[in-house]
């Protein structure tokens, strides 16, 4: 499958990138900094939030995954990127996104425990910015028609890989912690299986 990968060049983004080449897939980077853009990838240089960069990194795209992070002094890049996104892949007729919240984000049908009710009431007050960009990103992607994954992810950890990840589409997951290669290989996997499709399932390392 040809993928165009957002956030390529970060920590989990590069995990990812490696994960896809292996298992056989075509991957198209978009990033800001050709010094780092990942080996045995397509490159196109651009922000996430650039129709145009968009456009071209989703030609002959059948997927996008985006690993993008929080980023300082951009407390509005989830809602910024996916409101250029969902258009470019209209025009692309690419239908399947994959990408990463957070566990203190919020939706419908949660079962959270309480140990993780008062971590996102936590995170809501000394992460706002970050879990309202995100809570909008997760809304307009239920505005759409697309078939998109937002994946909720505890504490992400450096690491090698355990091979053990718990997920559920409600429940909150016993594990606070997830491993950023662990993360790679369920991200991967939830392309691979076409698996929580318009959902927002959390995931962590066992």
């Amino acid at each position: 499958m040809n993928v165009a990968v957002l956030g390529g060049t970060g920590r989990t983004g590069r995990l990812l990138v490696e994960e896809l080449l292996r298992r056989g897939h075509q991957v198209t980077a978009l990033v800001r900094d050709p010094d780092r853009a990942p080996e045995h990838a397509r490159v196109v240089i651009g922000d996430s939030r650039d129709p145009q960069a968009l456009a071209e990194a989703l030609v002959g795209a059948e997927a996008v995954i985006s690993t993008l992070g929080p980023a300082r002094k951009q407390n509005q890049l989830h809602r910024q990127t996916v409101e250029q996104l969902v258009p470019a892949m209209r025009m692309a007729g690419v239908r399947r996104y994959i990408g990463i919240s957070g566990a203190g984000v919020d939706a419908d049908g949660d079962c959270k425990s309480r140990r993780d009710r008062v971590i996102s009431a936590a995170m809501g007050l000394f992460a706002r910015s970050m879990v309202a960009d995100k809570t909008v990103e997760l809304a307009t992607w239920q505005d759409t028609e697309l078939n998109w994954t937002l994946v909720r992810p505890p504490r992400l950890m450096d690491g090698p890989a355990t091979g053990g990840v718990e997920h559920d589409a409600h429940v909150s997951t016993r594990s606070t912690g997830m491993r950023r290669t662990d993360l790679a290989i369920f991200l991967t996997d939830v392309l691979d299986q076409e698996i929580y499709v318009r959902q927002a399932p959390f995931a962590a390392t066992r």
